[in-house]
């Protein structure tokens, strides 16, 4: 059964971003089998290649194993380039099992500009999946993921996929992302917000990226210690809550912070609500829980 959300909208936040906090060197992606330019075995050490990928062409990402073969290949080809197929050994990947909250093989997932889209579990129809495939390059198409991949054999390295250039600073806070340079990638993405104020995608960026800066650095131990210990400390419950967010788990989050909020002072209030604006952008405004916790906190606030 498909969990293909009604609009591209719904895909904002869905990714963990708790695994790109100190993230291990990754290597590239190689096909698997050399057999295809549109199929790369992927895997916990390497799968920041296809999020990379993800923000060009969608990727499907089939998790196999206990007796069970790769099975999309063929399917994902007819489509010419316009998508990628990643697989992942199931028994031999646990980062990558937890974070598409894998129970059984098969299981189908997408990733699209970055973030997690589940799919199905078990094997439908060709026609069942040639469908959702099709849902799949309309959510992409529109979040601008639109580029294309060669249809070659051989290395993975001659699938440079063809995409329009990002506007210029989402493109220098990209490079800088990649680079580890959250400084710079936060100036840039408010530079694009100073020529834009409604540039949505700038305004998201910014939020995932000072997340990602914020926790640089840290261990999950060392905040929670610290919130444990200070539990009516704003600052530390500020960072356990950001820890939270970048796990996926924004109601933990948004739940402690609003909390929170009715015994702060004015200053302690401004903080928790501008942290929260900023927790809302990285989940998706659109989101059901994101949807709730302000409603809440505008009560809060009157």
């Amino acid at each position: 059964m498909t969990n293909l959300p009604p609009s591209a909208a719904s895909l904002r936040g869905a990714v963990d971003l708790s695994s790109l906090v100190n993230p291990a060197p990754a290597r590239p992606a190689a096909p698997a089998g050399g057999a295809s330019s549109l199929v790369t075995e992927a895997t916990d050490a390497t799968f920041t290649s296809i999020l990379e990928l993800s923000n060009s062409v969608p990727v499907l990402v089939e998790f196999y194993g206990q007796g069970l073969e790769p099975a999309l290949g063929s399917l994902v080809a007819e489509f010419g380039g316009r998508m990628v197929l990643a697989t992942v050994d199931g028994t031999k990947n646990p980062q990558l099992v937890q974070a598409f909250q894998v129970t059984e093989v098969p299981t189908v997932a997408a990733v699209i500009a970055g973030r997690p889209l589940q799919l199905f579990v078990g094997l439908p129809s060709p026609e069942e999946i040639r469908a959702v495939l099709d849902q799949v390059l309309e959510v992409a198409k529109q979040q601008n993921v639109t580029g294309t991949v060669p249809v070659t054999e051989g290395d993975a390295a001659e699938a440079e996929p063809v995409e329009e250039p990002l506007p210029p600073h989402h493109q220098e806070a990209y490079d800088a992302i990649a680079a580890g340079d959250y400084v710079t990638a936060i100036a840039e993405y408010q530079l694009a917000i100073t020529q834009n104020p409604r540039d949505a995608l700038a305004v998201a960026g910014l939020a995932q990226v000072s997340l990602l800066s914020r926790l640089d650095g840290t261990t999950a131990a060392d905040i929670r210690s610290a919130a444990a210990a200070a539990p009516t400390d704003v600052d530390a419950q500020l960072a356990v809550a950001d820890l939270d967010i970048s796990g996926g788990h924004a109601e933990d989050a948004f739940l402690r912070l609003l909390e929170l909020f009715p015994t702060l002072d004015a200053d302690g209030k401004n903080a928790v609500r501008t942290r929260l604006l900023e927790h809302f952008e990285v989940v998706g405004i659109d989101d059901p829980r994101v949807i709730a916790a302000r409603r809440r906190l505008t009560a809060l606030l009157y």
